[in-house]
């Protein structure tokens, strides 16, 4: 056997044609969907991430704002410039770049972001309603991107079993809302680094969905045979034999191929994914708020 691929970079580009049409009916209104990404601190990878949020936005007809603070900013600092995009109408998204240094209270000031202009959707109200089953909040973008991802591939999830590893606010917690709620219907386990035996409960999985930033931890041997897996990780390892140093790995090993039915890679898997899904959260919200005007 040899999985098929879950393309996220294909699932993407057909999320990205679907917006199109959206944004210039929200052009033709008048209306602009607008991001403001704010990123503190100089870490590359994260600068990296930012650039091709915006490259995205370019690309769309979507007005990006790119706000930098160094990383010795004070959080008063980062709260006094998220209050003024809240208070600014003509954003309709806002989006804070993890990590933030470790003198700032990243949960607390994402606690400040308007629930309506909160495009990643860690605010507790759009948690909230993900608990109560509800799908009309914002949805975080990375599970809300492999459930998409699986329906584009045509992978039915009702009365499947699903093992999701990692119970992140971010990832896992929600993705484990997203697969049990009504109409996809699967049934999930939430894994974890104090799972017992936690091979052979991923082995039990027809969905395998893997979240934990553990280079490669899931091995051929942990995935039932003709299980859907989806590797949400993505590490950087050493590798001397490229000419860099190092090479990005998911959490699953790419022998898993040779086991599972579908496999997402790594790059260009659910990181496209999860792009996509933030550029249609601020066409959403930019939609509500014409609707309420």
């Amino acid at each position: 056997m040899c999985a098929k691929k879950l393309d996220g970079k294909a699932c993407a580009a057909e999320v990205e044609t679907n917006l199109l049409s959206r944004i210039q009916s929200l052009q033709e209104k008048g209306i602009e969907p607008h991001l403001a990404v704010i990123i503190v601190g100089n870490d590359p990878a994260s600068h990296v991430y930012v650039n091709s949020k915006i490259a995205t936005c370019k690309r769309l007809g979507i007005r990006s704002t790119h706000i930098e603070l160094a990383s010795d900013s004070s959080e008063d600092e980062l709260k006094s410039k998220v209050k003024q995009l809240n208070d600014d109408d003509s954003v309709h998204g806002i989006l804070i770049q993890s990590p933030l240094p470790s003198h700032m209270d990243e949960e607390g000031i994402t606690d400040l972001i308007s629930a309506a202009k909160d495009v990643d959707g860690f605010h507790p109200t759009n948690l909230g309603r993900l608990v109560q089953g509800r799908l009309d909040g914002m949805i975080p973008c990375t599970p809300h991107g492999v459930l998409r991802m699986l329906e584009w591939a045509g992978i039915e999830l009702k009365g499947k079993k699903a093992v999701v590893i990692g119970r992140s606010r971010i990832v896992g917690m929600p993705l484990s809302l997203l697969f049990a709620a009504r109409g996809v219907d699967a049934t999930v386990t939430i894994a974890h680094s104090r799972t017992n035996d936690l091979p052979q409960v991923c082995r039990e999985a027809d969905v395998l969905v893997a979240a934990v930033g553990i280079p490669e931890m899931v091995e051929p041997l942990w995935v039932k045979p003709g299980a859907v897996v989806v590797d949400v990780g993505i590490n950087r390892v050493e590798d001397e034999s490229r000419e860099r140093g190092w090479r990005l790995a998911g959490d699953v090993s790419k022998e898993v191929q040779t086991v599972a039915s579908w496999l997402s890679p790594v790059p260009g898997g659910v990181g496209p994914m999860t792009i996509a899904m933030l550029m249609e959260n601020t066409v959403r919200s930019a939609e509500i708020i014409a609707m309420n005007t």
